[in-house]
């Protein structure tokens, strides 16, 4: 693929600004662990709300989103539109908790909540499971999203394509292993700007050209009910222009995305309860005010913000290139770059692609170097070493998990099959995720099982049994709820002195009665009921504001108005309860 001088320079210059950026910041990041991990504990409510949005777009999201839509039309997307609602739990029930946990890493919780050698093993195991062997899957996967653009784009041969990756990442460990998640933070702000502008351009451009003939264009060129936000039971016909011979989601998948697995699984970024990166940021803000709108201007900027022009693309993808195969249907968004991208734009599309991969890399190095460093290394193999050391091994980690994640890379062959399995290894985890916050009977042997659990369910259903999603799904979530609660009551709970020391740490609502008893205390006035109203109605306004937007977009104005006063509705509801108990103070 032919790149004009122009394309070039603008594709350097972002080079040269984000190396500049992580530079810039290698001096305050040396200082301690929490420095290097948290940014200080200094980052304001935006930076690490879009920061935590940045992360969520790699580069293979606008691939993934166009594969969904040329598969199952715009319902698709509720493959990952579900998760607003963990999301916005997390939001309202639990990030306020991280923040006054005072902690480095989501794992180091684990000994705050649990006591004894179950939850020291849980700690260390989970370091090396997450930090080494799910982290570089996740790193795996969109490397090898990355290698399809730059083989479609430029035209690279398969057999160059792992060096030029091993380039970007080359810059990325450069940047984040000097700067630490302050750099990470910042130069996250300015990929997204970058990545959300590119995109939005090409929306522009490949729906108003000749081709399509605009949004009425599109419409026209469609199936009505490929355009519906819900799936339609059944299956599509062609139209007359021969696009789309199903664009449906099942009604079964549908279910098991809306009402399970949004509480049931643990996924990256989207943790029932928080947990990953995402806490990684909540506990790197100022407080816990901070904290709270990080999480929920992440919210709206992931589920409103982002989606519309990769699906304006992705749908005109379907129109342009039908004869696609069903393995071939991401790369329609490529595709699309190559053919209505004039000089400059293609330089400033492929640096928005760099922008999101670089920005989710960044982030996947940077917390998994606290994992190994924070939770197994430092706890278990040197306890004795300095927070200068600490730093020091976090940045040879940081070079390792790039060494190790491009070794895993070439043998990944589907990303479709990686997102399953890490769906499935997850699923039954996240109730238990919930509950340890607000039920004092969960021990370290709850989370243990629930752990383990369901590689032995996916393993019956996928290999004795021959299912496949969702039926796979809700057997592994059954057997490891199962398996977890027999575990939580045949085993003790956490020693008293321990679950003191946390319910005064933590003041945490719902089932906590022996433990105040214990410490005299009287029953406080529970906010949960509040807290549920605020995360419905806010649920409410999130979805509403997405389809609105869409709405608006395709022109169907009755339907935008009905969408926009919903939205009202349920944001000043929203506003309304979440004052009565203070929500938005400190």
């Amino acid at each position: 693929m032919h790149l004009d001088v122009i394309d070039w320079i603008v594709m350097a210059v972002f080079g040269i600004l984000i190396l500049g950026i992580g530079i810039s910041y290698t001096g305050k990041a040396s200082g301690s662990l929490a420095n290097y991990f948290l940014g200080g504990r200094n980052l304001t409510w935006w930076v690490a709300g879009t920061s935590m949005v940045a992360t969520t777009f790699a580069a293979d999201t606008p691939l993934a989103v166009t594969e969904l839509v040329a598969q199952s039309g715009i319902s698709g997307n509720w493959l990952w539109w579900n998760m607003l609602l963990g999301g916005l739990l997390t939001t309202f029930f639990f990030a306020k908790l991280w923040r006054r946990a005072g902690i480095i890493t989501d794992l180091e919780f684990i000994e705050m909540r649990y006591a004894g050698k179950p939850a020291s093993f849980l700690r260390g195991f989970r370091a090396i499971y997450l930090g080494i062997f799910m982290n570089s899957l996740i790193i795996g996967w969109v490397n090898v999203a990355l290698m399809s653009i730059i083989e479609v784009f430029f035209e690279v041969p398969k057999s160059e394509q792992l060096m030029y990756v091993a380039i970007a990442m080359l810059v990325v460990v450069t940047y984040s292993s000097l700067s630490g998640l302050l750099g990470v933070a910042i130069t996250d702000v300015v990929q997204f700007v970058i990545a959300m502008a590119g995109c939005i351009i090409l929306a522009y451009l490949v729906v108003t050209s000749e081709k399509i003939g605009g949004i009425t264009g599109l419409k026209e060129k469609l199936p009505s009910w490929s355009l519906d936000y819900f799936p339609s039971i059944g299956s599509g016909e062609a139209t007359a222009t021969g696009v789309a011979k199903s664009l449906t989601l099942s009604l079964g998948a549908f279910l098991a995305f809306t009402t399970v697995q949004w509480w049931a699984s643990w996924y990256p970024g989207n943790e029932p309860g928080g947990g990953g990166y995402i806490a990684q940021r909540m506990m790197s803000t100022k407080d816990e005010k901070h904290a709270l709108y990080a999480t929920l201007f992440f919210q709206i900027g992931h589920y409103c913000i982002r989606p519309w022009p990769w699906i304006i693309v992705a749908l005109c993808a379907v129109v342009l290139y039908p004869d696609l195969s069903a393995a071939d249907k991401k790369l329609g968004y490529v595709m699309a770059m190559k053919d209505f991208l004039p000089a400059g734009l293609k330089g400033l599309l492929l640096v928005a692609f760099f922008a999101a991969y670089m920005s989710t890399i960044s982030t996947q190095l940077n917390w998994g170097a606290s994992y190994i460093i924070n939770d197994f290394y430092g706890r278990f193999i040197n306890k004795e070493a300095s927070q200068k050391q600490l730093v020091t091994a976090s940045r040879i980690t940081t070079v390792i998990l790039m060494v190790v994640s491009l070794a895993v890379t070439t043998q990944i062959t589907s990303i479709s099959a990686v997102w399953a399995f890490i769906m499935e290894a997850g699923a039954g985890l996240g109730l238990v995720l919930i509950l340890r916050w607000y039920w004092w009977r969960i021990n370290a042997w709850s989370e243990i099982v629930a752990t383990l659990a369901p590689f032995i369910a996916f393993g019956v259903s996928k290999f004795i049994l021959g299912w496949e999603f969702p039926n796979s799904f809700f057997l592994t979530v059954g057997f490891t709820t199962v398996a977890w609660l027999v575990a939580t009551f045949v085993t003790r709970p956490a020693p008293i002195a321990k679950l003191q020391a946390f319910y005064e740490k933590i003041q945490p609502d719902g089932a906590w009665a022996p433990v105040r008893k214990s410490l005299d205390l009287p029953k406080p006035k529970t906010k949960v009921f509040h807290l549920l109203i605020g995360w419905i109605s806010a649920a409410v306004m999130v979805y509403s504001t997405l389809f609105l937007i869409g709405d608006l977009i395709f022109q169907n104005y009755a339907r935008f108005a009905m969408w926009l006063v919903f939205a009202l509705v349920a944001g000043f509801t929203m506003v309304y309860t979440s004052k009565r108990i203070n929500f938005f103070q400190d």
